[in-house]
Protein backbone atom coordinates (compact mmCIF):
# COMPACT_ATOMS: atom_id res chain seq x y z
CA UNK A 1 0.00 0.00 0.00
CA UNK A 2 1.79 3.48 -0.83
CA UNK A 3 1.60 6.20 2.00
CA UNK A 4 2.40 9.51 1.10
CA UNK A 5 4.51 11.69 3.35
CA UNK A 6 1.79 13.85 3.20
CA UNK A 7 -1.35 14.64 2.04
CA UNK A 8 -3.15 18.13 2.08
CA UNK A 9 -6.08 17.08 0.16
CA UNK A 10 -7.73 14.94 2.78
CA UNK A 11 -8.60 17.83 4.96
CA UNK A 12 -9.71 20.08 2.49
CA UNK A 13 -11.88 16.85 1.51
CA UNK A 14 -13.49 16.58 4.97
CA UNK A 15 -13.73 20.67 5.47
CA UNK A 16 -14.48 21.58 1.64
CA UNK A 17 -17.86 23.36 2.46
CA UNK A 18 -16.39 25.19 4.86
CA UNK A 19 -13.28 26.66 2.77
CA UNK A 20 -15.44 27.38 -0.05
CA UNK A 21 -18.04 29.64 2.71
CA UNK A 22 -15.13 31.36 3.90
CA UNK A 23 -13.76 32.11 0.79
CA UNK A 24 -17.58 33.39 -0.29
CA UNK A 25 -17.58 35.54 2.55
CA UNK A 26 -13.91 37.16 2.10
CA UNK A 27 -14.81 37.78 -1.75
CA UNK A 28 -18.28 39.60 -0.30
CA UNK A 29 -16.45 41.57 2.20
CA UNK A 30 -14.53 43.12 -0.16
CA UNK A 31 -11.31 43.34 1.71
CA UNK A 32 -8.49 41.38 0.82
CA UNK A 33 -5.91 42.72 2.66
CA UNK A 34 -5.60 43.02 6.72
CA UNK A 35 -8.61 43.90 8.10
CA UNK A 36 -11.44 42.59 10.31
CA UNK A 37 -10.39 38.91 9.07
CA UNK A 38 -6.41 39.01 10.31
CA UNK A 39 -7.76 41.12 13.29
CA UNK A 40 -9.80 38.50 13.85
CA UNK A 41 -7.17 35.96 13.55
CA UNK A 42 -4.59 38.09 15.58
CA UNK A 43 -6.83 37.97 18.45
CA UNK A 44 -7.73 34.31 18.42
CA UNK A 45 -3.80 33.21 17.54
CA UNK A 46 -3.14 35.47 20.38
CA UNK A 47 -5.67 33.97 23.37
CA UNK A 48 -4.70 30.42 21.84
CA UNK A 49 -0.67 30.98 22.64
CA UNK A 50 -1.73 33.36 25.97
CA UNK A 51 0.12 36.42 24.60
CA UNK A 52 -0.34 40.12 24.41
CA UNK A 53 -0.07 40.54 20.75
CA UNK A 54 0.03 38.10 17.26
CA UNK A 55 0.81 40.11 14.58
CA UNK A 56 -0.41 38.50 11.07
CA UNK A 57 2.44 38.94 8.36
CA UNK A 58 2.64 37.34 5.12
CA UNK A 59 5.17 34.22 5.21
CA UNK A 60 7.27 32.52 8.25
CA UNK A 61 10.51 33.63 7.22
CA UNK A 62 9.08 37.00 6.64
CA UNK A 63 7.80 36.86 10.42
CA UNK A 64 11.60 36.38 11.45
CA UNK A 65 12.54 39.50 9.24
CA UNK A 66 10.21 41.74 10.96
CA UNK A 67 11.39 40.38 14.52
CA UNK A 68 14.74 40.97 13.10
CA UNK A 69 14.34 44.37 11.88
CA UNK A 70 12.36 45.00 15.03
CA UNK A 71 14.78 44.75 17.79
CA UNK A 72 17.08 47.17 15.50
CA UNK A 73 19.43 44.28 14.53
CA UNK A 74 22.48 44.69 11.51
CA UNK A 75 25.33 45.31 10.57
CA UNK A 76 27.94 44.38 13.10
CA UNK A 77 25.83 42.28 15.08
CA UNK A 78 25.73 38.68 15.39
CA UNK A 79 22.93 36.01 15.48
CA UNK A 80 23.42 32.62 17.18
CA UNK A 81 21.60 29.76 15.50
CA UNK A 82 21.82 26.39 15.29
CA UNK A 83 23.37 25.06 12.08
CA UNK A 84 20.42 21.80 11.47
CA UNK A 85 17.72 24.22 10.61
CA UNK A 86 15.63 25.27 7.80
CA UNK A 87 17.32 28.50 5.82
CA UNK A 88 14.70 30.22 6.14
CA UNK A 89 16.10 30.76 10.18
CA UNK A 90 19.26 32.45 8.84
CA UNK A 91 18.16 34.25 5.53
CA UNK A 92 16.97 36.76 7.45
CA UNK A 93 19.84 37.64 9.17
CA UNK A 94 21.72 38.09 6.20
CA UNK A 95 19.17 40.26 4.60
CA UNK A 96 19.43 42.86 7.67
CA UNK A 97 22.99 42.86 7.11
CA UNK A 98 23.97 41.42 10.41
CA UNK A 99 26.22 37.61 10.50
CA UNK A 100 25.07 34.42 11.44
CA UNK A 101 26.47 32.59 14.04
CA UNK A 102 26.03 28.59 13.66
CA UNK A 103 25.65 26.68 17.01
CA UNK A 104 26.17 22.42 16.62
CA UNK A 105 22.65 20.60 17.99
CA UNK A 106 22.34 17.71 20.74
CA UNK A 107 22.97 14.50 19.41
CA UNK A 108 19.84 13.08 20.56
CA UNK A 109 17.03 16.07 20.52
CA UNK A 110 18.73 17.90 17.24
CA UNK A 111 17.54 21.62 19.31
CA UNK A 112 20.61 23.68 19.99
CA UNK A 113 23.35 22.91 21.81
CA UNK A 114 23.86 25.43 24.95
CA UNK A 115 27.38 24.14 25.17
CA UNK A 116 28.45 25.14 21.66
CA UNK A 117 26.80 28.78 22.22
CA UNK A 118 28.82 29.97 24.60
CA UNK A 119 31.74 28.99 22.83
CA UNK A 120 30.52 31.54 20.31
CA UNK A 121 29.49 34.62 22.56
CA UNK A 122 31.72 37.59 21.47
CA UNK A 123 30.71 41.61 22.07
CA UNK A 124 28.93 41.65 19.21
CA UNK A 125 26.19 39.07 19.32
CA UNK A 126 22.84 40.60 19.79
CA UNK A 127 20.32 37.68 20.19
CA UNK A 128 20.21 33.98 20.08
CA UNK A 129 17.32 31.96 18.04
CA UNK A 130 16.38 28.30 19.39
CA UNK A 131 14.44 26.95 16.99
CA UNK A 132 11.52 24.32 17.90
CA UNK A 133 12.66 21.94 15.37
CA UNK A 134 10.64 18.79 14.02
CA UNK A 135 8.02 20.40 16.62
CA UNK A 136 10.09 19.67 19.87
CA UNK A 137 10.26 22.81 22.11
CA UNK A 138 14.11 23.67 22.69
CA UNK A 139 15.43 23.98 26.21
CA UNK A 140 13.85 27.16 26.98
CA UNK A 141 14.74 27.64 30.94
CA UNK A 142 18.36 27.29 29.71
CA UNK A 143 18.11 29.15 26.91
CA UNK A 144 16.29 32.18 28.78
CA UNK A 145 19.11 31.56 31.29
CA UNK A 146 21.73 31.71 28.85
CA UNK A 147 20.72 35.38 27.08
CA UNK A 148 20.06 36.95 30.35
CA UNK A 149 24.01 35.85 31.44
CA UNK A 150 24.92 37.59 28.23
CA UNK A 151 22.12 40.41 27.86
CA UNK A 152 20.45 38.94 24.35
CA UNK A 153 17.44 38.89 23.00
CA UNK A 154 15.99 35.82 22.45
CA UNK A 155 13.65 35.13 19.24
CA UNK A 156 11.66 31.99 18.65
CA UNK A 157 11.66 29.92 15.38
CA UNK A 158 8.56 28.05 16.37
CA UNK A 159 7.35 27.91 12.36
CA UNK A 160 7.25 23.67 13.22
CA UNK A 161 5.77 23.80 16.99
CA UNK A 162 2.53 25.29 16.50
CA UNK A 163 0.68 24.07 19.86
CA UNK A 164 3.91 22.79 21.65
CA UNK A 165 3.84 22.83 25.69
CA UNK A 166 6.60 23.23 28.03
CA UNK A 167 6.23 23.97 31.23
CA UNK A 168 2.66 25.69 31.06
CA UNK A 169 3.82 27.97 28.48
CA UNK A 170 3.15 27.33 24.58
CA UNK A 171 6.59 27.24 21.97
CA UNK A 172 6.72 30.90 20.81
CA UNK A 173 5.65 32.54 23.99
CA UNK A 174 9.21 32.40 26.27
CA UNK A 175 11.45 34.57 24.12
CA UNK A 176 11.58 38.31 23.16
CA UNK A 177 9.38 37.20 20.14
CA UNK A 178 8.47 34.43 18.74
CA UNK A 179 7.58 33.77 14.72
CA UNK A 180 5.64 31.19 13.42
CA UNK A 181 4.69 29.94 9.41
CA UNK A 182 1.62 28.81 8.46
CA UNK A 183 2.90 27.41 5.12
CA UNK A 184 0.25 24.51 4.56
CA UNK A 185 2.18 21.59 5.59
CA UNK A 186 2.57 22.87 8.86
CA UNK A 187 0.70 21.72 11.82
CA UNK A 188 -1.15 25.50 11.84
CA UNK A 189 -1.39 25.71 7.91
CA UNK A 190 -2.96 27.98 5.66
CA UNK A 191 -4.61 27.53 2.41
CA UNK A 192 -1.07 29.24 0.88
CA UNK A 193 0.96 31.77 2.81
CA UNK A 194 0.94 33.14 6.00
CA UNK A 195 2.98 34.04 9.01
CA UNK A 196 2.99 35.92 12.68
CA UNK A 197 5.05 37.11 15.26
CA UNK A 198 4.17 37.18 18.39
CA UNK A 199 5.19 39.01 21.32
CA UNK A 200 4.21 40.69 25.46
CA UNK A 201 6.14 43.87 24.49
CA UNK A 202 3.69 46.39 23.72
CA UNK A 203 6.76 48.50 22.21
CA UNK A 204 7.56 45.75 20.31
CA UNK A 205 4.48 44.85 18.83
CA UNK A 206 3.89 48.30 17.99
CA UNK A 207 7.52 48.49 15.61
CA UNK A 208 5.97 44.72 14.10
CA UNK A 209 2.79 46.21 13.16
CA UNK A 210 4.30 49.37 11.39
CA UNK A 211 7.56 47.14 9.94
CA UNK A 212 4.58 45.22 8.00
CA UNK A 213 3.13 48.16 6.61
CA UNK A 214 5.90 50.42 4.95
CA UNK A 215 6.74 51.77 8.17
CA UNK A 216 3.53 53.60 9.01
CA UNK A 217 2.95 54.17 12.50
CA UNK A 218 0.02 56.61 12.48
CA UNK A 219 -0.02 58.90 9.88
CA UNK A 220 -0.70 57.10 6.46
CA UNK A 221 2.20 58.32 4.03
CA UNK A 222 4.46 59.23 7.12
CA UNK A 223 7.07 56.50 7.13
CA UNK A 224 8.31 57.10 10.61
CA UNK A 225 10.52 53.41 10.99
CA UNK A 226 11.84 51.21 8.10
CA UNK A 227 9.32 48.69 6.73
CA UNK A 228 8.63 46.45 4.01
CA UNK A 229 4.89 45.28 2.59
CA UNK A 230 4.89 42.28 4.80
CA UNK A 231 0.59 42.47 5.31
CA UNK A 232 -1.39 39.34 5.75
CA UNK A 233 -4.04 38.00 3.75
CA UNK A 234 -7.64 38.44 4.39
CA UNK A 235 -8.58 35.22 3.08
CA UNK A 236 -5.30 32.96 4.56
CA UNK A 237 -6.26 34.19 8.34
CA UNK A 238 -9.93 33.25 7.63
CA UNK A 239 -8.87 29.77 6.92
CA UNK A 240 -6.51 30.19 9.57
CA UNK A 241 -9.55 31.34 12.02
CA UNK A 242 -11.13 28.08 11.10
CA UNK A 243 -8.28 25.61 11.10
CA UNK A 244 -7.05 26.66 14.80
CA UNK A 245 -10.07 25.80 16.26
CA UNK A 246 -8.69 22.31 15.11
CA UNK A 247 -5.02 22.34 16.31
CA UNK A 248 -4.95 20.47 19.28
CA UNK A 249 -6.95 17.91 18.24
CA UNK A 250 -5.16 17.62 15.51
CA UNK A 251 -1.83 17.71 17.21
CA UNK A 252 -3.17 14.96 19.33
CA UNK A 253 -3.28 13.20 16.32
CA UNK A 254 -0.04 13.55 15.57
CA UNK A 255 1.37 12.06 18.95
CA UNK A 256 -0.91 9.02 18.52
CA UNK A 257 0.73 8.18 15.58
CA UNK A 258 4.18 9.27 16.58
CA UNK A 259 3.39 7.02 19.88
CA UNK A 260 2.20 3.75 17.07
CA UNK A 261 5.56 4.22 15.00
CA UNK A 262 7.81 3.87 18.24
CA UNK A 263 6.37 1.29 19.93
CA UNK A 264 5.92 -0.66 16.05
CA UNK A 265 10.09 0.51 15.43
CA UNK A 266 11.05 -1.08 18.78
CA UNK A 267 14.82 -0.50 18.31
CA UNK A 268 14.68 -1.27 14.23
CA UNK A 269 15.82 2.49 13.82
CA UNK A 270 16.45 5.62 16.49
CA UNK A 271 12.94 7.59 17.22
CA UNK A 272 12.91 9.84 18.70
CA UNK A 273 12.06 10.21 22.86
CA UNK A 274 8.35 11.16 24.15
CA UNK A 275 8.43 14.37 25.35
CA UNK A 276 4.66 14.47 25.91
CA UNK A 277 2.89 18.23 25.27
CA UNK A 278 6.71 19.31 24.25
CA UNK A 279 6.53 17.41 20.86
CA UNK A 280 4.00 18.21 18.39
CA UNK A 281 5.67 15.73 15.80
CA UNK A 282 5.44 18.35 12.79
CA UNK A 283 7.95 15.43 11.53
CA UNK A 284 8.38 11.89 12.87
CA UNK A 285 12.56 11.87 11.95
CA UNK A 286 14.38 8.45 13.09
CA UNK A 287 18.16 8.16 12.46
CA UNK A 288 20.38 5.63 10.65
CA UNK A 289 23.81 4.93 9.61
CA UNK A 290 22.02 3.60 6.51
CA UNK A 291 19.52 6.35 6.02
CA UNK A 292 19.81 6.48 1.75
CA UNK A 293 19.47 3.30 1.45
CA UNK A 294 16.23 2.92 3.86
CA UNK A 295 14.65 5.35 2.01
CA UNK A 296 15.40 3.86 -1.49
CA UNK A 297 13.52 0.78 -0.64
CA UNK A 298 10.79 2.73 1.13
CA UNK A 299 10.69 4.86 -2.19
CA UNK A 300 10.19 1.67 -4.04
CA UNK A 301 7.21 0.57 -1.75
CA UNK A 302 5.60 4.06 -2.68
CA UNK A 303 6.34 5.29 1.03
CA UNK A 304 7.30 9.15 1.09
CA UNK A 305 10.29 10.24 2.94
CA UNK A 306 12.11 13.52 3.55
CA UNK A 307 15.08 14.46 4.62
CA UNK A 308 15.77 17.42 7.08
CA UNK A 309 18.15 18.64 6.42
CA UNK A 310 20.64 17.08 4.04
CA UNK A 311 22.88 20.03 4.12
CA UNK A 312 23.84 21.65 7.56
CA UNK A 313 23.14 25.95 7.04
CA UNK A 314 26.97 26.42 7.70
CA UNK A 315 27.68 24.48 4.61
CA UNK A 316 25.17 26.01 2.37
CA UNK A 317 27.01 27.24 -0.69
CA UNK A 318 25.02 30.81 -0.21
CA UNK A 319 25.83 30.82 3.31
CA UNK A 320 30.08 30.12 2.95
CA UNK A 321 30.83 33.35 2.97
CA UNK A 322 29.97 33.41 7.05
CA UNK A 323 33.32 31.32 6.75
CA UNK A 324 31.54 27.39 7.33
CA UNK A 325 33.54 24.52 7.55
CA UNK A 326 33.54 20.95 7.22
CA UNK A 327 34.12 19.63 11.46
CA UNK A 328 32.44 23.06 12.65
CA UNK A 329 29.23 21.34 14.15
CA UNK A 330 30.48 18.12 13.86
CA UNK A 331 26.95 16.65 15.48
CA UNK A 332 24.64 18.33 12.50
CA UNK A 333 26.74 17.80 10.41
CA UNK A 334 26.19 13.71 11.45
CA UNK A 335 22.98 14.18 11.67
CA UNK A 336 23.08 15.44 7.97
CA UNK A 337 23.66 11.82 7.10
CA UNK A 338 21.76 9.88 9.26
CA UNK A 339 18.12 11.42 9.52
CA UNK A 340 14.48 10.66 7.82
CA UNK A 341 11.04 11.83 8.32
CA UNK A 342 8.93 9.18 8.09
CA UNK A 343 4.85 9.88 6.77
CA UNK A 344 3.29 12.29 9.02
CA UNK A 345 0.23 14.30 9.01
CA UNK A 346 -3.13 14.21 11.27
CA UNK A 347 -4.99 12.10 8.64
CA UNK A 348 -2.53 9.33 8.64
CA UNK A 349 -4.15 5.93 9.07
CA UNK A 350 -2.78 3.48 11.71
CA UNK A 351 -3.31 1.22 8.51
CA UNK A 352 -0.44 3.28 7.02
CA UNK A 353 1.73 3.61 10.03
CA UNK A 354 1.81 0.25 10.62
CA UNK A 355 2.80 -0.47 6.56
CA UNK A 356 5.40 2.04 7.51
CA UNK A 357 6.54 0.09 10.19
CA UNK A 358 6.11 -3.28 8.60
CA UNK A 359 9.13 -1.55 5.50
CA UNK A 360 11.36 -0.26 7.74
CA UNK A 361 11.68 -3.41 9.96
CA UNK A 362 12.01 -5.80 6.93
CA UNK A 363 14.64 -3.52 5.71
CA UNK A 364 16.50 -4.04 8.94
CA UNK A 365 15.66 -7.82 8.90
Amino acid sequence: MPVPFVDLKRDVADHRDEYIAITARVLDSGVFSLGAEVDAFEKAFAVYLGVHHAVGVNGGTLALLAAYLALGVGPGDEVILPANTFIATAEPVALVGATPVFCDVDPTTHLLDLASCERLVTPKTKAVVPVHLYGRVAPMDDVLAFAAKHGLKVIEDAAQAHGAVLNGKRAGTFGDMGCFSFYPTKNLGALGEGGAVVTNDDALAERLRAIRLHGIMKEKYRHDIFGLNLKMDALQAAYLSARITRLDAKNARRRESAARYRSGLGNAAECPADAGDAHVYHLFVIATERRDELQAQLKEKGIGTGIHYPIPVHLQPSFLKYGGKEGQCPVAESSATRMLSLPMFPELTDAEVDEVIAAVRAFFS
